[in-house]
């Protein structure tokens, strides 16, 4: 398909005075399927989220990012195309879920990408209450979005949701990790079967660079990237557009649901 006019998409400069192409904005090959889609994203304004906003928006579609944080919210729409839409929503809490959905209106695509870092404890140490925790935005909040939005989805529409690889090779201390990404693929194929023909997938990452990490000390955390670099079989960390590029496919290939792909350089294998 031809690359649709820049102008016509309303990709404004920074600091210019002609419209910015697709690929300054998204450094993923685009093709335009995404053309007029409406995709909501939670957990939109940072990190997997922001890096599948901006794809999405490249690709063509009108994008809602969502986020408990409106300030943020402020700042990233700044970062893409007139139209797009964002709502402060705080998704652990399951009424105020409820209620966007209600006012949101009729969308095509749903992404959760919403959660925090997880605790690492070994299980004789670990604070049960504490822990509970981990499960309210993670696995809860995307078990209320997909409750209240699958209803407003348009035919052909997707539900994507996030996991991680604990669950697929745990080590000591992973407990509540592991649970938790394990609960996130088990949810997500019951979804599949129960809410056909809506297709419903979910993204593995592996170590992605992305602010997740920020907790970390500089150094300790580049010294991290450049040994995982090192040990993975596909010679470097990930990076945030290589889990926007999964979102997109599921999105864009019809004939996947149920599915629950790995996206991590091959960490589970060595």
């Amino acid at each position: 398909m031809a690359d649709a006019p820049a102008a016509a998409l309303g990709f404004l400069p920074f600091g210019k005075s002609r419209p910015v192409t697709p690929a300054e904005l998204c450094p993923i090959k685009v093709n335009y399927m995404l053309q007029s889609k409406r995709v909501i994203i939670l957990g939109g304004t940072s990190g997997l989220g922001l890096a599948t906003a901006k794809a999405a928006a490249a690709d063509g579609a009108r994008v809602v990012i969502v986020s408990g944080n409106q300030a943020r919210i402020d700042e990233v729409l700044k970062q893409l195309p007139a139209g797009s839409e964002g709502h402060a929503v705080d998704l652990s809490k399951e009424a105020l879920i409820k209620a966007f959905f209600a006012r949101i209106g009729k969308f095509d695509h749903l992404v959760y990408t919403a959660g925090e870092g997880l605790s690492l404890t070994p299980i004789d140490q670990l604070d049960l209450e504490q822990a509970r925790q981990f499960f309210t935005i993670r696995f809860w909040g995307a078990m209320a979005a997909v409750k209240y939005g699958h209803t407003q989805l348009n035919p052909g529409g997707t539900i994507s949701l996030t996991s991680g690889t604990a669950g697929l090779r745990p080590q000591k201390g992973w407990a509540l990790a592991a649970t938790i990404c394990t609960a996130m693929e088990g949810f997500t194929r019951a979804m599949a079967v129960e809410l056909a023909p809506i297709r419903v997938n979910l993204v593995i990452p592996g170590v992605i660079r992305t602010n997740l990490w920020g907790g970390i000390p500089e150094a300790d955390r580049k010294a991290f990237f450049e040994a995982e670099a090192q040990r993975l079989p596909a010679g470097r960390v990930g990076e945030a557009e290589d889990i926007a590029s999964t979102f997109l496919y599921f999105m864009n290939m019809p004939h996947i649901t149920g599915q629950a792909v790995v996206v991590d350089g091959g960490s589970v294998l060595v």
